[in-house]
């Protein structure tokens, strides 16, 4: 047997507010309504889907890059223009960390910490692996 993850943990200056702009971002919920004083808070989609991320209140600041990111596709019925905007709209800001020129977008949250907004959405993708696979 294989260990199973629990969550990903992300370190924070202010767990409750970055973790509330990830649950924006994400469409997802609090595990547990927090407390104003919670120095862990976690959200996780409403169907368990994915792993849930744990936010963990921090003293220290983010000082270099995230050695591990999320790489998040657009949803389907919408398009990576669109989704740029929204993310932009609620307070994520573009970052270049070298990546050049490239078809995703590399963001941050408001602490700091890179994402990247990725081209297709989850149908197109598996509709090129489909195609790949058939050799098309």
């Amino acid at each position: 047997m294989t260990p199973v993850v629990s969550h990903l943990t992300i370190d924070a200056a202010d767990p409750r507010a970055l973790a509330s702009w990830w649950r924006d971002v994400l469409g997802w919920s609090f595990v547990w309504e927090p407390a104003d004083d919670d120095d862990e808070i976690a959200i996780q989609p409403a169907d368990g889907a994915a792993t849930g991320w744990l936010f963990i209140k921090v003293p220290d600041a983010k000082v270099a890059k995230n050695r591990l990111h999320a790489d998040l596709r657009p949803p389907n019925g919408s398009d990576q223009p669109t989704e740029l905007d929204r993310l932009l709209s609620l307070g994520a800001t573009r970052v270049d960390i070298g990546q050049g020129d490239v078809p995703w977008h590399v963001l941050a949250d408001p602490e700091g910490n890179e994402f990247c907004l990725l081209r297709s959405t989850p149908d197109q993708l598996a509709a090129a692996l489909a195609a790949q696979a058939s050799g098309s």
